[in-house]
């Protein structure tokens, strides 16, 4: 199974020495090492203004969801800003739907620069409950990052090691077999 298994992590960070996104490489690089294959959505690279319902096609919102829909599971990696993710992920989150995120395995990442970014995953879970995905147990945080990472790389085994093992996780459980829709799917029908 893993060896067809496709996944793709979103980066919700925009800066250039992105802790997030040096996390979301080992997730990453643990997924390949279990024989997916991978591709990482740098939202730096896309034009993806601020969503509007009127305007659900506006600059690579089309490209977006096109690559998450053909994933076989999706990793969203943040950085915790005021308890919450980050806007430019929460945008790239409104630019997707159920089409995209529908019985999809999804891994949730927060990277913190202070203590335990666990707010920011549980407002990541309940949106991806809302779209009626298969949202992992297993979650893995990077509480102080400055610490945790330098020049790119962990420092700290035994974050990397939950990390990684997000990647491993994401990748096993990629094929689950979905439970029946949530009343509250149902009545999430947007604006």
């Amino acid at each position: 199974m893993a060896e067809n298994t496709h996944v793709v992590a979103i980066c919700g960070s925009l800066r250039d020495e992105s802790h997030t996104r040096t996390a979301l490489a080992v997730a990453l690089d643990a997924a390949e090492r279990v024989g997916a294959s991978t591709e990482l959505i740098d939202l730096r690279e896309l034009e993806l203004p601020v969503f509007d319902a009127d305007a659900p096609d506006a600059g690579d919102a089309p490209e977006l969801a096109r690559r998450v829909r053909e994933a076989d599971a999706v990793l969203l990696g943040t950085p915790m800003y005021h308890g919450s993710y980050s806007s430019v992920l929460k945008t790239a989150l409104d630019y997707c739907g159920f089409d995209e995120f529908e019985n999809e395995t999804v891994g949730l990442l927060a990277v913190a620069g202070g203590r335990f970014p666990v707010t920011a995953l549980d407002h990541l879970r309940s949106v991806c409950r809302a779209l009626d995905a298969w949202v992992l147990p297993y979650q893995a945080v990077v509480p102080r990052a400055y610490q945790a990472i330098e020049d790119d790389e962990f420092v700290d085994d035994e974050l990397e090691e939950r990390v990684a093992t997000l990647g491993r996780r994401v990748v096993q459980y990629a094929g689950i077999e979905p439970d029946p829709e949530t009343f509250e799917s149902e009545e999430n029908i947007g604006a």
